[in-house]
Protein backbone atom coordinates (compact mmCIF):
# COMPACT_ATOMS: atom_id res chain seq x y z
CA UNK A 1 0.00 0.00 0.00
CA UNK A 2 1.62 3.34 -1.06
CA UNK A 3 0.49 6.89 -0.06
CA UNK A 4 1.69 10.18 -2.07
CA UNK A 5 2.50 14.06 -0.97
CA UNK A 6 -0.05 16.97 -1.42
CA UNK A 7 1.36 19.55 -2.56
CA UNK A 8 -0.24 23.02 -1.91
CA UNK A 9 1.30 25.33 -3.73
CA UNK A 10 0.26 28.49 -6.50
CA UNK A 11 -1.13 32.16 -5.75
CA UNK A 12 -1.38 33.50 -2.35
CA UNK A 13 -5.01 34.52 -1.39
CA UNK A 14 -5.30 34.58 1.92
CA UNK A 15 -9.03 35.00 3.03
CA UNK A 16 -8.94 36.99 6.98
CA UNK A 17 -13.01 37.52 8.07
CA UNK A 18 -13.08 40.90 9.75
CA UNK A 19 -14.72 41.20 12.48
CA UNK A 20 -15.28 42.79 16.22
CA UNK A 21 -16.76 39.67 17.87
CA UNK A 22 -15.60 36.14 17.19
CA UNK A 23 -18.39 33.70 17.05
CA UNK A 24 -16.23 30.32 17.66
CA UNK A 25 -15.75 32.11 20.84
CA UNK A 26 -19.28 32.76 22.63
CA UNK A 27 -18.93 36.16 21.47
CA UNK A 28 -15.46 36.98 23.39
CA UNK A 29 -13.69 39.75 21.76
CA UNK A 30 -10.96 38.36 19.00
CA UNK A 31 -8.08 40.90 17.79
CA UNK A 32 -8.43 40.88 13.90
CA UNK A 33 -4.20 40.65 13.82
CA UNK A 34 -2.46 37.46 15.01
CA UNK A 35 -1.11 37.22 17.95
CA UNK A 36 1.91 35.19 17.69
CA UNK A 37 4.24 34.69 20.98
CA UNK A 38 7.00 36.59 22.25
CA UNK A 39 9.59 35.88 19.72
CA UNK A 40 7.63 34.62 16.77
CA UNK A 41 10.18 36.78 14.04
CA UNK A 42 12.90 35.50 15.33
CA UNK A 43 14.62 33.59 12.03
CA UNK A 44 11.22 33.88 10.41
CA UNK A 45 11.78 36.57 8.33
CA UNK A 46 14.96 34.60 6.98
CA UNK A 47 12.80 31.44 5.64
CA UNK A 48 12.50 31.56 2.07
CA UNK A 49 8.68 30.78 1.63
CA UNK A 50 7.17 29.81 -1.60
CA UNK A 51 3.83 30.74 -2.20
CA UNK A 52 1.05 28.38 -1.25
CA UNK A 53 -2.22 27.84 -2.35
CA UNK A 54 -5.48 29.62 -1.62
CA UNK A 55 -8.09 27.71 0.58
CA UNK A 56 -10.73 27.60 -2.09
CA UNK A 57 -7.41 26.31 -4.67
CA UNK A 58 -6.51 23.99 -1.98
CA UNK A 59 -10.23 22.71 -1.87
CA UNK A 60 -9.69 21.71 -5.76
CA UNK A 61 -6.16 19.92 -5.68
CA UNK A 62 -6.60 16.32 -6.84
CA UNK A 63 -5.47 14.41 -3.52
CA UNK A 64 -4.16 11.32 -4.31
CA UNK A 65 -5.19 8.58 -1.72
CA UNK A 66 -3.39 5.45 -0.79
CA UNK A 67 -4.44 3.51 -3.71
CA UNK A 68 -3.91 5.73 -6.56
CA UNK A 69 -0.58 7.10 -5.57
CA UNK A 70 2.82 6.30 -7.46
CA UNK A 71 4.53 3.15 -6.20
CA UNK A 72 8.00 5.12 -6.07
CA UNK A 73 9.43 4.89 -2.61
CA UNK A 74 11.32 7.22 -0.93
CA UNK A 75 14.46 4.71 -0.53
CA UNK A 76 14.71 4.47 -4.53
CA UNK A 77 16.16 7.69 -5.29
CA UNK A 78 19.23 7.90 -2.72
CA UNK A 79 22.01 5.77 -1.98
CA UNK A 80 23.11 7.74 0.74
CA UNK A 81 23.70 6.40 4.32
CA UNK A 82 23.59 8.43 7.38
CA UNK A 83 24.31 8.16 10.82
CA UNK A 84 20.96 9.22 13.10
CA UNK A 85 20.70 10.75 16.15
CA UNK A 86 17.03 10.58 18.05
CA UNK A 87 15.89 12.85 20.40
CA UNK A 88 14.21 11.91 23.81
CA UNK A 89 13.92 8.46 25.99
CA UNK A 90 10.33 7.17 25.74
CA UNK A 91 8.06 4.68 23.93
CA UNK A 92 7.66 7.40 21.06
CA UNK A 93 11.04 7.29 20.54
CA UNK A 94 11.90 3.71 20.68
CA UNK A 95 9.87 2.96 18.02
CA UNK A 96 11.54 5.79 16.01
CA UNK A 97 14.56 3.96 16.65
CA UNK A 98 13.12 0.43 15.40
CA UNK A 99 12.26 1.85 12.29
CA UNK A 100 15.11 4.03 11.46
CA UNK A 101 17.51 0.90 12.44
CA UNK A 102 15.69 -1.11 9.61
CA UNK A 103 16.47 1.90 7.10
CA UNK A 104 18.47 0.87 4.11
CA UNK A 105 20.08 4.92 4.06
CA UNK A 106 20.86 4.62 7.65
CA UNK A 107 24.34 3.32 8.89
CA UNK A 108 23.34 4.30 12.77
CA UNK A 109 21.08 5.05 14.80
CA UNK A 110 21.96 6.85 18.38
CA UNK A 111 19.37 7.84 21.03
CA UNK A 112 19.82 10.76 23.93
CA UNK A 113 19.32 9.87 26.31
CA UNK A 114 17.40 6.81 25.22
CA UNK A 115 16.45 4.00 28.17
CA UNK A 116 17.71 0.49 29.17
CA UNK A 117 15.29 -1.08 27.03
CA UNK A 118 16.25 0.84 23.56
CA UNK A 119 19.88 0.14 24.46
CA UNK A 120 19.28 -3.62 25.61
CA UNK A 121 16.95 -4.31 22.33
CA UNK A 122 19.85 -3.34 19.77
CA UNK A 123 17.52 -0.76 18.21
CA UNK A 124 19.86 2.03 18.56
CA UNK A 125 22.68 3.22 20.60
CA UNK A 126 22.08 4.95 23.67
CA UNK A 127 23.91 8.56 24.72
CA UNK A 128 22.44 8.62 28.44
CA UNK A 129 25.06 11.37 29.32
CA UNK A 130 24.39 14.12 26.69
CA UNK A 131 22.85 16.81 27.80
CA UNK A 132 20.01 17.69 24.73
CA UNK A 133 18.71 20.98 26.82
CA UNK A 134 21.79 22.35 25.76
CA UNK A 135 21.89 22.93 22.38
CA UNK A 136 25.51 23.55 21.79
CA UNK A 137 26.33 20.50 23.20
CA UNK A 138 23.59 18.35 21.07
CA UNK A 139 25.64 20.76 18.14
CA UNK A 140 29.34 19.63 18.95
CA UNK A 141 27.97 15.74 19.80
CA UNK A 142 27.04 15.67 16.16
CA UNK A 143 30.11 17.35 14.50
CA UNK A 144 32.15 14.92 16.37
CA UNK A 145 30.46 12.06 15.47
CA UNK A 146 29.23 12.92 11.76
CA UNK A 147 25.32 12.65 12.75
CA UNK A 148 23.91 13.55 9.43
CA UNK A 149 20.42 13.79 10.48
CA UNK A 150 18.60 14.78 13.89
CA UNK A 151 15.49 13.67 14.72
CA UNK A 152 13.32 15.21 17.84
CA UNK A 153 10.54 12.96 19.24
CA UNK A 154 9.68 14.96 21.95
CA UNK A 155 7.72 18.31 22.37
CA UNK A 156 9.64 20.46 25.09
CA UNK A 157 12.91 20.14 23.41
CA UNK A 158 11.26 21.62 19.69
CA UNK A 159 9.05 24.53 21.87
CA UNK A 160 12.70 25.37 23.81
CA UNK A 161 14.08 25.88 20.05
CA UNK A 162 16.46 23.03 19.75
CA UNK A 163 15.53 22.65 16.05
CA UNK A 164 15.94 26.51 15.93
CA UNK A 165 19.94 25.90 16.22
CA UNK A 166 20.57 22.86 15.09
CA UNK A 167 19.35 24.35 11.64
CA UNK A 168 21.59 27.15 11.89
CA UNK A 169 24.29 25.08 12.68
CA UNK A 170 23.69 23.20 9.18
CA UNK A 171 22.56 20.04 10.87
CA UNK A 172 19.47 18.44 9.37
CA UNK A 173 16.48 18.22 11.75
CA UNK A 174 13.42 16.66 11.40
CA UNK A 175 10.96 19.17 13.68
CA UNK A 176 9.70 22.29 13.53
CA UNK A 177 10.87 25.27 14.69
CA UNK A 178 10.14 26.81 18.20
CA UNK A 179 8.19 29.29 16.78
CA UNK A 180 6.13 26.74 14.42
CA UNK A 181 6.19 24.47 17.43
CA UNK A 182 3.45 26.75 19.27
CA UNK A 183 0.94 24.95 17.18
CA UNK A 184 1.22 22.68 20.45
CA UNK A 185 2.76 25.00 23.08
CA UNK A 186 0.14 26.77 23.06
CA UNK A 187 -3.55 26.11 22.52
CA UNK A 188 -4.94 29.60 22.38
CA UNK A 189 -2.37 30.23 19.44
CA UNK A 190 -3.52 26.83 17.62
CA UNK A 191 -7.06 27.78 18.20
CA UNK A 192 -6.75 31.53 16.62
CA UNK A 193 -4.94 29.83 13.74
CA UNK A 194 -8.19 27.91 13.11
CA UNK A 195 -10.12 30.92 13.50
CA UNK A 196 -8.14 32.86 10.96
CA UNK A 197 -7.85 29.86 8.25
CA UNK A 198 -11.09 28.65 8.55
CA UNK A 199 -10.18 25.21 9.68
CA UNK A 200 -13.01 23.58 11.57
CA UNK A 201 -12.62 23.48 15.67
CA UNK A 202 -14.41 23.96 18.36
CA UNK A 203 -15.87 26.85 19.91
CA UNK A 204 -14.11 28.43 22.56
CA UNK A 205 -12.69 30.94 24.39
CA UNK A 206 -9.59 31.87 26.43
CA UNK A 207 -9.86 32.95 29.79
CA UNK A 208 -6.97 34.28 32.35
CA UNK A 209 -9.68 35.00 35.15
CA UNK A 210 -11.24 32.62 36.96
CA UNK A 211 -13.90 33.92 37.67
CA UNK A 212 -15.08 35.31 34.08
CA UNK A 213 -13.82 31.65 33.18
CA UNK A 214 -16.53 30.67 35.84
CA UNK A 215 -19.29 33.15 34.15
CA UNK A 216 -18.67 31.69 30.89
CA UNK A 217 -18.75 28.19 32.03
CA UNK A 218 -22.27 28.65 33.59
CA UNK A 219 -23.59 30.44 30.01
CA UNK A 220 -22.61 27.58 28.42
CA UNK A 221 -23.95 24.39 30.44
CA UNK A 222 -21.86 21.27 30.93
CA UNK A 223 -20.25 18.99 29.36
CA UNK A 224 -18.10 20.87 28.94
CA UNK A 225 -13.80 21.08 28.25
CA UNK A 226 -10.97 22.83 30.16
CA UNK A 227 -7.93 22.78 28.68
CA UNK A 228 -4.46 24.05 30.01
CA UNK A 229 -2.85 26.51 27.63
CA UNK A 230 1.10 24.97 27.64
CA UNK A 231 2.39 21.72 27.87
CA UNK A 232 0.92 19.88 30.31
CA UNK A 233 2.56 16.55 29.94
CA UNK A 234 -0.91 15.52 28.17
CA UNK A 235 -2.53 16.04 31.45
CA UNK A 236 -4.00 19.70 30.98
CA UNK A 237 -7.35 18.40 29.41
CA UNK A 238 -10.28 17.96 31.79
CA UNK A 239 -13.60 16.98 30.20
CA UNK A 240 -16.19 18.27 33.06
CA UNK A 241 -19.77 16.55 32.97
CA UNK A 242 -21.05 18.95 35.54
CA UNK A 243 -20.26 22.35 36.54
CA UNK A 244 -18.69 21.75 39.65
CA UNK A 245 -15.98 19.53 37.63
CA UNK A 246 -15.76 22.46 35.24
CA UNK A 247 -15.64 24.89 38.41
CA UNK A 248 -12.68 22.60 40.14
CA UNK A 249 -10.63 22.36 37.25
CA UNK A 250 -10.45 26.36 36.72
CA UNK A 251 -9.29 26.61 39.68
CA UNK A 252 -6.88 23.97 39.67
CA UNK A 253 -5.43 25.57 36.92
CA UNK A 254 -5.75 29.64 37.50
CA UNK A 255 -5.92 29.88 41.37
CA UNK A 256 -4.00 26.63 42.69
CA UNK A 257 -1.22 26.83 39.74
CA UNK A 258 -1.29 22.87 39.18
CA UNK A 259 0.11 23.08 35.62
CA UNK A 260 2.52 26.46 36.65
CA UNK A 261 2.69 28.37 33.85
CA UNK A 262 1.33 26.24 31.34
CA UNK A 263 -2.17 26.66 32.93
CA UNK A 264 -1.76 30.38 33.74
CA UNK A 265 -4.24 30.58 30.54
CA UNK A 266 -7.24 28.02 30.19
CA UNK A 267 -9.06 27.68 26.87
CA UNK A 268 -12.71 26.48 27.46
CA UNK A 269 -14.05 24.27 24.28
CA UNK A 270 -18.05 22.95 23.46
CA UNK A 271 -17.79 19.11 24.14
CA UNK A 272 -17.80 17.28 21.22
CA UNK A 273 -19.95 14.32 20.79
CA UNK A 274 -18.62 11.53 18.67
CA UNK A 275 -15.18 9.21 17.65
CA UNK A 276 -12.05 10.49 18.10
CA UNK A 277 -8.85 9.83 15.64
CA UNK A 278 -5.66 10.71 14.85
CA UNK A 279 -4.14 11.98 11.79
CA UNK A 280 -0.44 12.17 10.81
CA UNK A 281 0.87 14.09 7.99
CA UNK A 282 4.74 14.95 7.44
CA UNK A 283 5.30 18.26 5.94
CA UNK A 284 8.36 19.99 4.48
CA UNK A 285 6.71 23.95 4.35
CA UNK A 286 5.22 23.28 1.12
CA UNK A 287 4.37 19.34 0.75
CA UNK A 288 2.01 17.63 3.17
CA UNK A 289 2.20 13.34 2.88
CA UNK A 290 -0.32 11.76 4.94
CA UNK A 291 0.47 8.83 7.19
CA UNK A 292 -2.00 5.58 7.81
CA UNK A 293 -4.21 6.43 10.27
CA UNK A 294 -4.56 5.07 14.21
CA UNK A 295 -6.55 5.49 17.21
CA UNK A 296 -5.69 5.55 20.42
CA UNK A 297 -7.81 5.12 24.27
CA UNK A 298 -7.05 7.85 26.32
CA UNK A 299 -8.87 6.73 29.36
CA UNK A 300 -6.97 5.00 32.15
CA UNK A 301 -10.35 2.44 32.31
CA UNK A 302 -12.09 -0.34 30.41
CA UNK A 303 -15.04 1.15 29.04
CA UNK A 304 -12.90 4.38 28.10
CA UNK A 305 -13.83 5.38 31.69
CA UNK A 306 -11.46 7.56 34.51
CA UNK A 307 -9.20 9.98 33.83
CA UNK A 308 -7.19 11.04 30.60
CA UNK A 309 -3.88 9.75 30.36
CA UNK A 310 -1.02 9.97 27.42
CA UNK A 311 -3.30 6.85 25.88
CA UNK A 312 -3.21 3.48 27.26
CA UNK A 313 -2.95 1.64 23.63
CA UNK A 314 -3.74 2.62 19.89
CA UNK A 315 -4.29 0.40 16.64
CA UNK A 316 -3.84 1.24 12.94
CA UNK A 317 -5.05 1.50 10.46
CA UNK A 318 -8.61 3.01 12.22
CA UNK A 319 -11.79 2.13 10.38
CA UNK A 320 -13.39 5.12 10.91
CA UNK A 321 -10.90 7.05 9.15
CA UNK A 322 -11.91 6.39 5.18
CA UNK A 323 -10.00 7.45 2.27
CA UNK A 324 -12.99 9.81 2.06
CA UNK A 325 -12.62 11.32 5.02
CA UNK A 326 -8.65 11.47 4.56
CA UNK A 327 -9.23 13.52 2.05
CA UNK A 328 -11.43 15.87 3.89
CA UNK A 329 -9.10 16.16 6.99
CA UNK A 330 -6.51 17.09 4.18
CA UNK A 331 -8.23 19.42 2.59
CA UNK A 332 -9.91 21.33 4.98
CA UNK A 333 -7.56 20.72 7.87
CA UNK A 334 -3.99 19.87 7.16
CA UNK A 335 -3.35 22.39 4.08
CA UNK A 336 -4.91 25.15 5.40
CA UNK A 337 -2.88 25.00 8.71
CA UNK A 338 0.54 24.59 5.82
CA UNK A 339 -0.74 27.91 4.43
CA UNK A 340 -1.32 29.32 7.05
CA UNK A 341 2.44 28.79 8.60
CA UNK A 342 3.82 29.52 5.39
CA UNK A 343 1.52 33.01 4.93
CA UNK A 344 2.23 34.08 8.39
CA UNK A 345 6.12 34.08 7.72
CA UNK A 346 7.13 30.82 9.18
CA UNK A 347 7.24 27.42 7.43
CA UNK A 348 6.49 24.53 9.59
CA UNK A 349 8.58 21.59 8.87
CA UNK A 350 8.15 17.92 10.91
CA UNK A 351 4.96 15.60 11.85
CA UNK A 352 1.53 17.06 12.27
CA UNK A 353 -0.49 15.43 15.16
CA UNK A 354 -3.98 16.16 14.56
CA UNK A 355 -6.47 14.89 17.39
CA UNK A 356 -9.55 14.93 15.38
CA UNK A 357 -13.18 14.64 16.53
CA UNK A 358 -15.71 12.94 14.11
CA UNK A 359 -18.94 14.42 14.94
CA UNK A 360 -21.56 12.11 15.51
CA UNK A 361 -24.25 14.45 13.92
CA UNK A 362 -22.22 15.25 11.09
CA UNK A 363 -19.67 12.58 9.92
CA UNK A 364 -17.61 15.82 9.48
CA UNK A 365 -13.73 16.07 11.34
CA UNK A 366 -12.92 18.62 13.52
CA UNK A 367 -9.36 19.56 14.91
CA UNK A 368 -9.51 18.93 18.47
CA UNK A 369 -5.63 19.92 19.29
CA UNK A 370 -2.60 19.82 17.32
CA UNK A 371 0.86 18.26 18.22
CA UNK A 372 4.26 18.98 16.40
CA UNK A 373 5.65 15.70 16.81
CA UNK A 374 4.33 11.85 16.34
CA UNK A 375 2.18 10.52 19.22
CA UNK A 376 2.63 8.06 21.76
CA UNK A 377 1.66 5.18 21.85
CA UNK A 378 0.54 6.23 18.07
CA UNK A 379 3.91 6.17 16.84
CA UNK A 380 4.45 2.56 17.79
CA UNK A 381 1.74 0.66 15.58
CA UNK A 382 2.95 3.35 12.41
CA UNK A 383 6.23 1.93 12.41
CA UNK A 384 5.41 -1.52 12.97
CA UNK A 385 3.36 -0.93 9.87
CA UNK A 386 5.78 1.29 7.98
CA UNK A 387 7.73 -0.69 5.32
CA UNK A 388 9.69 2.72 3.48
CA UNK A 389 13.30 3.45 4.56
CA UNK A 390 11.85 6.41 7.08
CA UNK A 391 15.43 7.74 7.22
CA UNK A 392 15.30 9.06 3.66
CA UNK A 393 11.54 10.00 4.01
CA UNK A 394 12.50 12.30 6.87
CA UNK A 395 15.83 13.54 5.60
CA UNK A 396 13.69 13.86 2.34
CA UNK A 397 11.27 16.62 4.70
CA UNK A 398 14.08 18.37 6.08
CA UNK A 399 15.05 18.97 2.50
CA UNK A 400 12.14 20.25 1.39
CA UNK A 401 11.80 17.49 -1.19
CA UNK A 402 8.87 15.47 0.11
CA UNK A 403 7.09 16.10 -3.43
CA UNK A 404 9.60 12.72 -4.73
CA UNK A 405 8.69 10.85 -1.58
CA UNK A 406 6.07 7.80 -1.63
CA UNK A 407 4.71 5.66 1.31
CA UNK A 408 4.71 1.91 0.97
CA UNK A 409 2.82 0.34 4.52
CA UNK A 410 2.08 -3.24 5.27
CA UNK A 411 -1.75 -3.89 4.68
CA UNK A 412 -1.74 -5.42 8.41
CA UNK A 413 -3.57 -4.41 11.50
CA UNK A 414 -1.10 -3.18 14.31
CA UNK A 415 -2.19 -2.94 17.56
CA UNK A 416 -0.14 -1.67 21.15
CA UNK A 417 -1.27 -2.21 24.60
CA UNK A 418 0.31 0.35 27.09
CA UNK A 419 1.54 -1.59 29.96
CA UNK A 420 1.35 1.23 32.87
CA UNK A 421 2.24 1.53 36.55
CA UNK A 422 -0.35 1.01 38.86
CA UNK A 423 -1.80 4.41 40.36
CA UNK A 424 -0.89 5.79 36.79
CA UNK A 425 -1.68 8.69 35.29
CA UNK A 426 -1.52 9.73 39.62
CA UNK A 427 1.21 8.66 41.54
CA UNK A 428 2.67 5.62 41.25
CA UNK A 429 5.54 3.36 42.77
CA UNK A 430 8.81 3.25 41.04
CA UNK A 431 11.45 0.41 40.74
CA UNK A 432 9.36 -2.18 40.45
CA UNK A 433 11.14 -5.24 38.74
CA UNK A 434 9.81 -6.60 35.58
CA UNK A 435 10.79 -9.83 34.59
CA UNK A 436 10.25 -12.30 30.96
CA UNK A 437 10.15 -9.53 28.70
CA UNK A 438 12.27 -11.39 26.19
CA UNK A 439 9.79 -14.58 26.49
CA UNK A 440 7.09 -12.09 25.98
CA UNK A 441 8.71 -10.75 22.24
CA UNK A 442 8.47 -14.57 21.68
CA UNK A 443 5.43 -14.96 21.60
CA UNK A 444 5.25 -14.55 18.06
CA UNK A 445 7.35 -12.73 15.12
CA UNK A 446 5.05 -10.09 15.05
CA UNK A 447 5.10 -9.25 18.06
CA UNK A 448 7.81 -6.00 19.20
CA UNK A 449 8.14 -4.47 22.88
CA UNK A 450 8.30 -0.66 23.06
CA UNK A 451 10.51 1.03 26.24
CA UNK A 452 8.82 3.84 27.94
CA UNK A 453 9.79 4.41 31.44
CA UNK A 454 12.12 1.74 32.17
CA UNK A 455 16.05 1.18 33.77
CA UNK A 456 18.44 -0.87 35.55
CA UNK A 457 18.67 -1.25 39.01
CA UNK A 458 21.64 -1.92 40.99
CA UNK A 459 21.62 -5.86 40.22
CA UNK A 460 21.04 -5.42 36.73
CA UNK A 461 17.13 -5.90 36.86
CA UNK A 462 14.86 -3.95 34.71
CA UNK A 463 12.83 -1.82 36.76
CA UNK A 464 9.58 0.55 36.11
CA UNK A 465 10.77 4.31 36.45
CA UNK A 466 8.14 5.94 35.00
CA UNK A 467 4.02 5.89 34.22
CA UNK A 468 3.81 4.55 31.05
CA UNK A 469 6.46 1.87 30.91
CA UNK A 470 5.71 -0.65 28.06
CA UNK A 471 3.92 -0.84 24.94
CA UNK A 472 3.41 -4.47 23.18
CA UNK A 473 2.15 -4.33 20.18
CA UNK A 474 1.73 -6.60 17.76
CA UNK A 475 0.96 -7.13 14.16
CA UNK A 476 -1.99 -9.51 12.53
CA UNK A 477 -4.12 -9.95 9.23
CA UNK A 478 -7.05 -8.51 10.80
CA UNK A 479 -7.61 -6.94 13.97
CA UNK A 480 -8.69 -9.87 16.27
CA UNK A 481 -5.66 -11.93 15.10
CA UNK A 482 -3.32 -8.05 15.87
CA UNK A 483 -5.25 -8.13 19.44
CA UNK A 484 -4.48 -11.78 20.71
CA UNK A 485 -1.17 -11.68 20.10
CA UNK A 486 -0.56 -8.24 21.81
CA UNK A 487 -2.95 -9.49 24.70
CA UNK A 488 -0.65 -13.00 24.47
CA UNK A 489 2.34 -10.86 24.69
CA UNK A 490 1.53 -8.93 27.90
CA UNK A 491 0.04 -11.91 29.71
CA UNK A 492 3.75 -13.42 29.40
CA UNK A 493 4.89 -10.31 31.35
CA UNK A 494 5.70 -11.33 34.92
CA UNK A 495 4.78 -7.53 36.26
CA UNK A 496 2.25 -7.86 39.27
CA UNK A 497 3.06 -3.66 39.84
CA UNK A 498 1.70 -3.29 35.92
CA UNK A 499 -1.99 -2.87 34.49
CA UNK A 500 -3.47 -2.77 31.10
CA UNK A 501 -6.80 -2.26 29.52
CA UNK A 502 -8.29 -5.41 28.66
CA UNK A 503 -10.69 -3.49 25.51
CA UNK A 504 -7.84 -1.99 23.26
CA UNK A 505 -9.11 -1.88 19.68
CA UNK A 506 -12.72 -2.33 20.65
CA UNK A 507 -14.02 0.46 18.38
CA UNK A 508 -12.28 -0.97 15.40
CA UNK A 509 -14.19 -4.52 16.31
CA UNK A 510 -17.60 -2.90 16.66
CA UNK A 511 -17.25 -0.54 13.61
CA UNK A 512 -16.28 -4.62 11.67
CA UNK A 513 -19.23 -6.28 13.55
CA UNK A 514 -21.82 -3.62 12.35
CA UNK A 515 -20.45 -3.84 9.07
CA UNK A 516 -21.75 -7.72 8.71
Amino acid sequence: MACAAHTVKGTLKLAVRRRTSNPSCGGCKSSISFPFPQGWSRDCSSFAIRHVASRSQAASVRWRSSLEASATDAGSFSDEKIIVLVIGGGGREHALCYALNRSPSCSSVLCAPGNAGISQSGDATCISDLDISDSNVVISFCRNRGVGMVVVGPEAPLVAGLSNDLVKAGIPTFGPSSEAAALEGSKDFMKKLCDKYNIPTAKYCTFMDAAEAKEYVKQQGAPIVIKADGLAAGKGVVVAMTLDEAFEAIDSMLVQGSFGSAGSRVIIEEFLEGEEASFFALVDGENALPLESAQDHKRVGDGDVGPNTGGMGAYSPAPIVTEELKGIVMESIIVPTVQGMAAEGCKFVGVLYAGLMIEKKSGLPKLIEYNVRFGDPECQVLMMRLESDLAQVLLSACRGELEKVSLTWSPEMAMVVVMASQGYPGSYKKGTVIRNVDKAEQVSPAVKIFHAGTALDGDGNLVAVGGRVLGVTAKGEDIEEARARAYAAVDAVDWPEGFVRRDIGWRALRQKQMAK
